[in-house]
């Protein structure tokens, strides 16, 4: 069964209409309603406005490597900022759309132009100067040296 996009909002319609006549419950409704869509169109207009696109990212490990991959496709090289500080890592750049400043009318626009930003935590100790980024058909692959860490030792109790 599928769920309503807003299961709390059927629930304070059903008590009302428990509870109230025709006209105040419509009168309810479109108190609720109206209430909703202000809420989704101010969160929607402060989104857009102060966060910049995130990055999606794969982080994975194997023996000896912590490898992090993120899908840049467009994205120019010199486009690109990777930092590393006290595990964490951040990547950012810009997306250029290219040359649609001629465009007059938009019918369909999903991609996402401009800024980007993503920063991690990185999930196991990594030796911070031992790192390697590479860029390659639109995939930047960073690849982490992982810090051996030694096995807990039994101690004998005497």
């Amino acid at each position: 069964m599928a769920r309503k996009q807003n299961d709390d909002l059927l629930i304070e319609d059903e008590l009302a209409a428990a509870f109230l006549n025709d006209d105040e419950l419509s009168t309810a409704q479109e108190t609720a309603t109206t209430s909703t869509q202000s809420q989704t169109e101010e969160q929607w207009d402060e989104t857009e406005e102060d966060f910049p696109g995130q990055l999606a990212v794969d982080v994975y490990e194997t023996e000896d490597k912590l490898v992090v991959k993120a899908r840049t496709a467009g994205v120019n090289k010199e486009d690109l900022d990777v930092s590393i500080s006290d595990s964490i890592l951040t990547i950012s750049g810009t997306l250029s759309s290219g040359d649609d400043a001629e465009a007059t009318n938009w019918h369909i626009q999903e991609c996402y132009w401009g800024e980007f930003s993503r920063t991690l935590a990185l999930p196991v100790p990594i030796k911070e100067d031992e790192v390697k980024a590479e860029l390659k058909d639109g995939v930047l692959t960073i690849s982490f040296t992982k810090v051996k860490t030694e096995q807990a030792k039994k101690i004998q109790i005497l």
